[in-house]
């Protein structure tokens, strides 16, 4: 072969090898009409934790300046705008958890002692009309993980728990009120989003190190499935599912917090990037009521700082 017909295969191979890259494609951006800036919360809080019944959010517990554990909870009424405030818990709580199921919302675990991350709790409560209702307690104690319920029966993934980071999930059956325990995360973290699509438990991000990691857990064979990461690592964030089937990761914190709001979408399997929070911050509340994101307190600084931001982001378009 002469010299020209080497530099021609040489520029073939070139080409197929950039063609070939292994790389992944950055995740294609959403269109939306943007987000809206809501009536804050009446007190500025971090490390909350938050559900949604019917259009109400409840968002519970946390810290408020300068670091003090919070039994507050205020409802924030997607329909009206406007907030109230709902029965304090039974006892302060940062770092907890949050679901709903058929109208009523379950507050689970979180740390409880009046400041810091020292007394992971076990206790769990669900609010009846005006007065929360104690349920049987965990297994063992459980705090800064995630909650979601499918088909009657509340799951709580990853966190921290007697020995440092857990090595199961937690299972609660309602119609029994009895505990159980699961498969752990394939990779054990806390600080992480939660949400589930109605079928599967879907854990995104968290720390230490910050992760992109998704892992999906199905109740029906009991296993976990790890799924394309998060475009952008992260812990300090929260998670919820939209009813068009995204999974939407939104916040976090490192060096600085986080701005990146990220959406799985399922039936595609893939990320897809949503424009960024207006008020970037960690320790915060996110909530879907229909398709739309609402992002609720948290700290807009790394470690204690408080916020009662309240945004919203329509995905329905």
């Amino acid at each position: 072969m002469g010299r020209a017909g080497r530099c021609t295969m040489l520029i073939l191979a070139l080409l197929t090898a950039a063609c070939s890259s292994t790389e992944p494609d950055p995740a294609p951006e959403r269109s939306t009409g943007g987000w809206r800036t809501l009536e804050s919360a009446p007190n500025q809080r971090t490390e909350v934790a938050a559900a949604a019944a019917g259009d109400k959010i409840y968002v519970a517990g946390g810290f408020v300046p300068p670091g003090r554990t919070v039994a507050i909870v205020e409802i924030y009424d997607t329909a009206s705008g406007t907030w109230s405030r709902g029965p304090d818990l039974p006892l302060g709580v940062n770092h907890a958890m949050a679901a709903s199921w058929d109208g009523v919302v379950y507050i689970i675990g979180g740390y409880a002692g009046e400041t810091g991350l020292t007394a992971p709790t076990d206790r769990a409560f669900a609010l009846q009309g005006d007065r929360w209702e104690e349920l049987p307690r965990m297994p063992e104690v459980r705090a800064a993980a995630g909650a979601a319920a499918i088909d009657g029966t509340i799951y709580l993934a990853g966190g921290v728990g007697p020995d440092g980071l857990a090595d199961s999930i937690l299972v609660f059956d309602l119609a029994t009120a009895s505990w159980s325990e699961g498969p752990g995360l394939p990779t054990p973290r806390e600080h992480l989003g939660v949400a589930t699509d109605g079928e599967r438990l879907f854990v995104a991000g968290g720390r230490p190190p910050n992760t992109g990691a998704l892992d999906a857990f199905d109740p029906g064979t009991g296993r976990w499935e790890s799924l394309p990461d998060m475009p952008t690592a992260r812990g300090g964030l929260a998670a919820t599912a939209t009813a068009n089937g995204l999974i939407v990761a939104a916040g976090g914190e490192a060096e600085d917090t986080f701005a990146e709001v990220e959406g799985y979408d399922v039936a595609a399997g893939r990320w897809v990037r949503l424009p960024g929070l207006p008020t970037p911050r960690h320790g915060l509340g996110v909530v879907a009521v229909g398709s739309t994101v609402y992002v609720i307190a948290g700290g807009p600084r790394p470690g204690f700082a408080f916020s009662g931001a309240n945004e919203s982001l329509d995905l329905s378009g």
